[in-house]
């Protein structure tokens, strides 16, 4: 799953990193929790490319009341397509969720008391670049004539062997010469997009445990994603 990310990058960032056109304006975030409201790239039905804020945490169209958002922020590539939560946006509400990084948090190791607590890694692209999250966007509204929600999730795959040690899902990180079809609108084939939600190569990232603070959704700063020997003291 990923249950937290970071967001540490200027609007600017990503109209020249993903080609955009339009860019709506969001803070800097170190600790980004679902139900917040983050930056999501998608591609309008003119065609453009834009990113505009979407809370995190998808209501699919059918939902009677936004609610299911708080167990939808994750959304599992196997079955994607046939799953009635994610079936519609996936054929025509794909968008890409770009990341600083994400935390994923380790179980105790074998031989440590069961109570122990799980420890955080950060987990970024090796190159330093933006991490392009898949992900799926939807329009929900709770009622005839009411102001339109967007809401969103990510999308989870098995783990590469970087992450495997550390967790059993990750993001699906998708390299640019994946975004166009990704998010194209005429492209709703799933003979074509599910073999885009691969673990991606382990080289591409780095990973390292840091402070537990990151665990309370209340802490926010740069300091969260220092390594472990030079983060705060939870």
């Amino acid at each position: 799953m990923c249950g937290r990310y970071v967001v540490a990058y200027d609007p600017e960032t990503l109209v020249s990193g993903f080609s955009l056109t339009r860019v709506v304006p969001f803070p800097k975030r170190w600790n980004v929790t679902p139900q917040s409201p983050v930056p999501v790239v998608y591609e309008t039905r003119e065609g453009e490319r834009v990113a505009e804020t979407m809370r995190w945490g998808l209501v699919p169209q059918w939902a009677k009341d936004a609610t299911i958002g708080h167990k939808l922020n994750n959304a599992r590539a196997d079955g994607l397509f046939d799953k009635p939560s994610f079936r519609r946006a996936a054929r025509r509400r794909r968008c890409l969720l770009p990341a600083s990084g994400f935390y994923e948090w380790q179980a105790p190791a074998a031989g440590q008391p069961a109570k122990s607590p799980k420890q955080p890694w950060y987990i970024t692209s090796a190159d330093r670049g933006l991490l392009a999250m898949a992900g799926l966007f939807e329009a929900w509204r709770p009622s005839e004539g009411a102001e339109w929600v967007l809401t969103c999730c990510i999308i989870t795959t098995e783990p590469n062997t970087l992450m495997s040690p550390i967790h059993d899902r990750m993001p699906v990180l998708l390299p640019p010469a994946a975004w166009g079809p990704w998010l194209s609108r005429a492209e709703q084939s799933p003979a074509v997009l599910a073999p885009l939600l691969q673990p991606c190569p382990p080289q591409l990232l780095r990973a390292w445990p840091v402070s537990r603070a990151v665990s309370r959704g209340t802490a926010e700063g740069e300091a969260l994603v220092q390594p472990l020997a030079a983060a705060a003291p939870p």
